[in-house]
């Protein structure tokens, strides 16, 4: 399944909730997928700066793709973790770089976050696409 796909059914699945409570339940129960980090990658090399709670991020090139481990200490960001990890995560370097992200404000995500979570959503997007860029050169 191509990431536009995986997009696409993301913007389906969330027009299924009639309102922003809903979809928040949603992002919870999304969060509780997400592969457990180790305690030991929660550290200040793994950390993104610019989110409001703290949020932790490896990736590792496997097969010519990239693993996502991810995680924070608020509820709601791990929910926005495992929604990018829903779409970027077991993808090619090329793959990552080349997407879009215009899902986010298909979903209204953006406009139900507060500015500082809008702004650490950005960096967890912006850390994903250094880390397939800097792996694309391998």
């Amino acid at each position: 399944m191509t990431i536009e796909n995986l997009q696409q059914n993301l913007i389906e699945d969330f027009s299924f909730f009639e309102d922003w409570t809903q979809r928040y339940e949603y992002m919870i129960e999304l969060s509780k997928g997400l592969e457990k980090m180790d305690e030991q990658m929660k550290n200040d090399k793994n950390i993104i700066k610019g989110c409001q709670s703290k949020v932790w991020l490896h990736a590792e090139l496997n097969e010519g793709k990239i693993k996502f481990l991810a995680d924070s200490e608020a509820i709601i960001t791990r929910g926005i973790i495992a929604i990018l990890l829903t779409i970027f995560n077991n993808r090619t370097p090329n793959e990552i770089i080349e997407s879009d992200t215009n899902f986010i404000e298909k979903i209204g995500l953006k406009e139900h976050l507060s500015p500082n979570r809008a702004n650490g959503l950005y960096s967890m997007i912006k850390q994903i696409k250094f880390y397939a860029i800097a792996f694309s050169k391998k």
